[in-house]
């Protein structure tokens, strides 16, 4: 059975993912430590893989915050920066050699605001742009490796990713995604003949509700 480590697994787009996995023949390996708070990242990652090899490893993980720059305290800023994008980074370097026995899958999810620049996301947008630079980067390096990494950048899916945000997604048809459509996108990238190193998943229309 393959196996995949999935971030941000307890809900939302993690979750769906996992569902999605477990459904298609995965087991999935979670991590205990919070990425947000101190912990031992690597020392846990290290056990977790020690009787495992690593097939799949989808950095899910993500938080956010979309106000005017000066509005926002050190610790979110970096919280954003620990969660989005160094989590990831230390993840893949952890996994690495794990996923190169296997010719295994590295998957970042990143946000459409990685391919564009909107007011208010200056934080989580350099967050994800660095995410998703450094998938597109990673995959060069790992060509020869046969070790496959793609970055996919979700429009606005309607999860809890909202709850403590100042807006969500319209619940008007074709306005907003669904997790499990990022999880299906998940696993046909996993399925696919190739390489698919960069998805970018949008819903129709744009329309978003000021809480």
């Amino acid at each position: 059975m393959k196996k995949a480590l999935v971030t941000g697994y307890s809900s939302g787009i993690g979750k769906a993912i996992c569902e999605t996995l477990e459904k298609n023949g995965y087991e999935i390996l979670k991590l205990q430590c919070r990425l947000q708070q101190s912990c031992n990242l690597e020392e846990e990652v290290k056990t977790l893989l020690k009787d495992h090899d690593l097939d799949v490893l989808v950095n899910c993980a993500g938080v956010g915050v979309f106000a005017p720059h000066e509005e926002i305290s050190v610790a979110k800023i970096k919280e954003l920066i620990d969660v989005n994008l160094t989590a990831p980074l230390i993840l893949s370097n952890l996994c690495l050699r794990s996923l190169k026995k296997t010719k295994g899958h590295i998957i970042n999810i990143a946000s459409v605001e990685a391919t564009r620049h909107s007011k208010f996301s200056a934080l989580y947008t350099a967050t994800k742009s660095g995410l998703r630079n450094f998938s597109l980067s990673l995959f060069e390096e790992l060509r020869r490796a046969d070790v496959k990494v793609t970055s996919i950048n979700p429009d606005l899916t309607k999860t809890n990713f909202f709850d403590e945000l100042q807006f969500e997604p319209s619940s008007k048809e074709n306005t907003h995604l669904l997790a499990e459509d990022i999880a299906k996108a998940v696993l046909d990238v996993l399925q696919f003949n190739g390489v698919i190193t960069e998805l970018t998943v949008r819903p129709q229309r744009l329309e978003i509700i000021k809480k």
